[in-house]
């Protein structure tokens, strides 16, 4: 009796559009602008990866995660796949704080120390983690923490 192996295909499936003002991310106002549209009122945490091309021009937004009010588990893995899959030269992360206030926990600083690690041996450059909270943010790269 033989094995059969399964033959597959991996791909990615657009499931809608988003209307931006940004296109390109220059700075960590134009990602947290975009999470900001993408994440509104949204009432748990939800984790993010936006997928760039060689110019920092957005190609995708992937919710890698829905956790609860104050937690999300993420994954490289989970994070990378989609950045994997589309090509991307680099990807921006970033989730939301429920509760309004978008000051990094120090899961998320440990989260995105993890994340780096991953994406520099996979070669895709991680920009930046940006958490978001009633209209205001916090960069994980300019508070240093990467």
């Amino acid at each position: 009796m033989s094995y059969r192996i399964p033959v597959v295909t991996i791909q990615l499936v657009r499931e809608r559009t988003m209307a931006s003002e940004t296109k390109q991310i220059k700075c960590a106002e134009d990602a947290a602008a975009i999470l900001m549209q993408y994440l509104q009122g949204a009432d748990r945490e939800h984790f993010v990866a936006l997928t760039l091309d060689t110019k920092h021009k957005v190609t995708s937004i992937h919710t890698v995660s829905i956790g609860s009010l104050d937690a999300s588990i993420v994954h490289p893995r989970e994070v990378l796949k989609p950045a994997i899959l589309g090509n991307a030269s680099g990807v921006l992360v970033g989730h939301n704080h429920p509760s309004g206030d978008p000051t990094p926990s120090p899961e998320d600083i440990a989260v995105t120390r993890r994340l780096a690690e991953a994406c520099k041996i996979i070669g895709i450059d991680l920009l930046d983690h940006v958490v978001v909270g009633d209209g205001r943010f916090h960069s994980l790269k300019a508070l240093g923490y990467m």
